[in-house]
């Protein structure tokens, strides 16, 4: 009796034993079922806040958008010469760096304003055919090194937040570095303060200091403290907008500083190596050969006496002194020859003394009499009162050839604008008083492909074609002939150099050119007109020394194909496929690009901008080409880019 109940015991025992357990896996399986409800869930939530999120990556300098920054990276570089990674490398920009950058370039961007160089452009389109490669960026680094740039520049930008992702070595937030860092230097137990400073976008001011201090009393920091936190990024939000607030009223003075310094840096070295070019005499030779010019000025000097009598005359940029002596020979009452060249200073001041016209400043005084006319003065004519004693607005005449390659190359037209606003009197005479650049498109003939196309009874036409494609890539300076020319001249751009501003030397301008009738190259043998090849445009200038000065005897120096050579030539930009084009209106291959021999084009629309390049002294060139079929249909070939340096 006593062994059965003991028995019974144990299998009650042993089956309630079994019922929990069943129980308990029953109660397993359905907090395994909770878990993965709740997992869904959250994944669910997940991809469709994923699809809520506009994972475009907006361009920094154009519309272009991309699905991931590094498509978009890799577009900065190619397109627009923004490295972004290699800038990032290159400076060891951290997070807030890139962060900064980000904003500063968007913020340059919608200004029309070069991000490196802070260069003004008339349109988005012209900014993008400006963008180049930065010189040094340890120069501009402070430009974007700016609090203020900590604020998102456009709203919702997804770049701001992912870059980081495009390297490997960003994986880690910013703020979990600085947390593990005081971490780990402190054994486990975080500094506050220490905290707050390093890990926040920017130091707060004084006055929010305090505030920080009375927020951060707790052992463990504001990181485990959301109350703090909340303190600490309300203080945060209030800086920014005190900082955002001051940078609307007044622009920060270490970027103007930074800025000019890298500018006066640049240009100096540029300046130098200019000056110091003109101290070759072979270089002087060859502008005092150059009868166009040489009678241009001789014209408009000696055969206008009633301009040059008893005038003071400044001379911009003298050389040897040459017009400086025309002037003296005119009559006029003193001549002072601007030369930033030292070598050349001292030739021109031996030649007016070796023709007795050298004005001695010793025997020069208030009562004392000229021995002479003629005064050099070394240095550049922005810093002429450094040198010389001279009123404002004292000269009668400003005469200068300031002319480079293609009219602007050299920059030295804004001198004698600024000689001009500084020395000249109201209603004085500025010689030369226009310049105008006009435009042609020219034939096979204008191109190196004939002489290749037959070298001594052989075929060498590929390389012909290689030099075809590389003179694509960049402007030449030689000489086209008159009879290679086969569109008419169009008027590019004139300047007023008696009224115009200094900001109007760079220009944007279109113009129309239509095949030439009169070119023998794009006739047939009967006479009747054939589709000609247009492979470029050639780009000339004139300068006019006109009435409104010069009364007795007006004159023009041009450097136009039509005319003999100068030493200036002109300036060739060739097209990376030739346009065919013709006069005559017959119907066309409508299914045939406009511009193919199926379907020449019986206009070539140009839009063109020449505009001074970061790089001091040289221009930038932009052209954009558009073929108009007698029909009316046009074909748009891609902008080219050309820098004359």
């Amino acid at each position: 009796m006593d062994q059965f109940p003991k028995e019974f015991d144990r299998e009650v025992w042993n089956m309630n034993k079994i019922e929990r357990e069943e129980e308990e896996e029953e109660d397993d399986e359905e907090e395994e079922e909770d878990v993965q409800d709740d997992w869904d869930d959250w994944n669910a939530d997940e991809e469709e806040g994923e699809e809520g999120f506009d994972s475009s990556f907006l361009c920094l300098f154009c519309t272009s958008k991309y699905n991931d920054c590094a498509t978009l990276f890799n577009h900065c570089n190619s397109v627009h010469n923004f490295d972004f990674h290699g800038i990032r490398k290159g400076l060891g920009l951290d997070f807030y760096g890139s962060f900064k950058i980000i904003n500063y370039i968007r913020s340059q961007v919608a200004e029309n304003r070069c991000w490196s160089c802070g260069f003004l452009c008339q349109s988005s389109q012209d900014l993008q055919n400006h963008l180049h490669k930065t010189l040094n960026l340890n120069e501009i680094k402070a430009l974007w090194n700016d609090d203020k740039y900590l604020k998102p520049f456009s709203e919702d930008d997804p770049l701001l937040y992912s870059f980081a992702e495009a390297e490997e070595d960003d994986d880690i937030s910013p703020i979990t570095n600085n947390h593990q860092r005081n971490t780990d230097t402190n054994g486990g137990n975080c500094n506050t303060d220490e905290i707050n400073r390093a890990s926040l976008p920017f130091h707060l001011n004084r006055s929010n200091e305090n505030e920080m201090a009375d927020c951060s009393s707790t052992s463990h920091g504001y990181l485990n403290t959301p109350s703090n936190l909340e303190v600490v990024i309300e203080n945060t939000v209030k800086a920014t907008e005190t900082l955002e607030l001051n940078d609307k009223t007044q622009e920060d003075d270490r970027l103007k500083i930074t800025r000019r310094n890298f500018y006066s840096k640049d240009i100096k070295n540029v300046n130098e190596s200019y000056f110091g070019s003109y101290s070759s005499f072979g270089i002087h030779r060859e502008m005092l050969s150059d009868k166009v010019r040489m009678d241009a000025y001789m014209q408009a000097i000696l055969q206008n006496p009633s301009l040059f009598h008893n005038a003071a005359v400044m001379d911009v940029g003298c050389g040897t002194g040459i017009l400086s002596l025309f002037a003296a020979k005119a009559g006029a009452s003193r001549v002072i020859a601007v030369e930033a060249s030292e070598k050349m200073a001292a030739v021109a001041t031996q030649i007016a003394k070796d023709n007795g016209l050298l004005r001695n400043r010793k025997q020069t005084g208030d009562c004392g009499m000229s021995s002479g006319t003629v005064e050099v003065v070394n240095g550049m004519v922005e810093e002429l009162d450094k040198n010389i004693e001279i009123q404002p607005h004292s000269v009668d005449v400003l005469l200068s050839e300031w002319m480079g390659y293609c009219l602007l190359y050299e920059s030295m037209l804004s001198s004698v604008l600024f000689a001009r606003d500084r020395w000249l009197k109201p209603g004085g005479a500025i010689l030369p008083d226009t310049a105008t650049i006009l435009v042609a498109g020219f034939g096979v003939g204008g191109t190196s492909l004939p002489f290749w196309e037959d070298v001594y009874g052989f075929n060498m036409s590929c390389v012909g074609k290689e030099l075809v494609e590389d003179a694509a890539k960049g402007p030449i300076v030689d000489t086209v002939e008159a009879n290679d020319l086969v569109t008419s001249a169009a008027i590019l751009h004139t300047f007023d150099l008696a009224t115009m501003h200094a900001d109007e030397v760079d220009f944007t301008a279109s113009t129309e050119l239509e095949p030439n009738l009169h070119n023998p190259s794009s006739k047939s043998e009967n006479g009747e007109t054939e589709t000609s090849w247009c492979h470029g445009v050639v780009l000339w200038f004139e300068t006019g020394f006109t009435s409104r000065f010069c009364k007795e005897s007006p004159a023009v120096l041009s450097t136009s194909p039509y005319t003999p050579k100068t030493h200036w030539s002109q300036t060739i930009l060739t097209f990376r496929e030739p346009i065919a084009i013709t006069s005559s209106k017959s119907a066309t291959n409508k299914s045939a690009a406009v511009g193919s021999f199926a379907s020449p084009a019986v206009k070539v629309h140009l839009r063109l901008s020449i505009v001074r390049a970061p790089e001091h002294r040289s221009i930038d060139i932009s052209l954009e080409t558009t073929g108009i079929a007698s029909d009316g249909r046009k074909h748009h070939w891609p902008v080219q880019l050309f820098t004359l340096r």
